[in-house]
């Protein structure tokens, strides 16, 4: 897929907002953020999305998460739109902003332009994209959804607490990983660097080739 991806720094977007006018950069500050584009307004999957977010605000929040929406309509219609999320989700508030993208400037940049989709005039139109962005500015995961598919808010909360372990600890998360669970240590940590560096142990798994690169630990 061409266009911003893993691993590129995310550019500093300058836009008009649910909270006025808005830098990308100013706005994340330190924190890691999560930034992600729905089709259109007073459309039904991405009112649950965004419904969604909201509800789990408290959740990004005390992980460090900054969290900030996109589409291409205006901002006129991006606040009328709050009331029905609001309203469906019982009355949570929207706390994060949502950018306008009129011009469909923005989501070229960001690599959210739906390859199929078009709007009644034949204009680019927002896929459901969602990045994950590290405190570096630097895009650390990435998801694609088509229209038709509602993102799992859950997993997002899953992958991001995976990315944040690995990024403090040198540890990945193994197959069905839930937070709470063992994750397993890098290969570029030795076994005396391992042992250093997680006091409470791991356990090496026992394998065929007698390598001793599958090893678990709690942190």
């Amino acid at each position: 897929m061409p266009g911003l991806t893993i691993g590129d720094t995310i550019p500093n977007i300058q836009a008009d907002s649910t909270h006025g006018k808005i830098s990308l950069y100013d706005y994340l500050g330190d924190s890691w953020g999560i930034i992600f584009s729905h089709p259109g307004d007073f459309t039904p999957v991405c009112t649950t999305e965004l419904g969604m977010m909201a509800a789990q605000a408290e959740e990004f929040s005390k992980r460090g998460v900054k969290l900030i929406g996109l589409s291409c309509d205006d901002v006129q219609s991006h606040t009328e739109w709050i009331k029905d999320i609001e309203a469906f989700n019982k009355g949570k508030k929207v706390t994060y902003p949502i950018l306008a993208d009129p011009k469909r400037e923005i989501i070229k940049q960001l690599n959210m332009v739906d390859p199929d989709e078009k709007d009644p005039s034949g204009g680019a139109v927002p896929s459901r994209a969602l990045h994950i962005i590290g405190p570096d500015k630097k895009v650390k995961l990435s998801f694609l959804y088509p229209a038709s598919t509602g993102r799992n808010i859950d997993e997002v909360l899953r992958v991001l607490e995976s990315l944040q372990k690995a990024a403090k600890h040198k540890v990945a998360t193994p197959v069905n990983w839930k937070p709470g669970s063992k994750c397993v240590i890098s290969p570029s940590v030795s076994n005396e660097q391992a042992k250093q560096m997680f006091p409470n142990g791991y356990e090496t798994m026992e394998l065929p080739s007698k390598k001793e690169y599958l090893r678990f630990t709690d942190v």
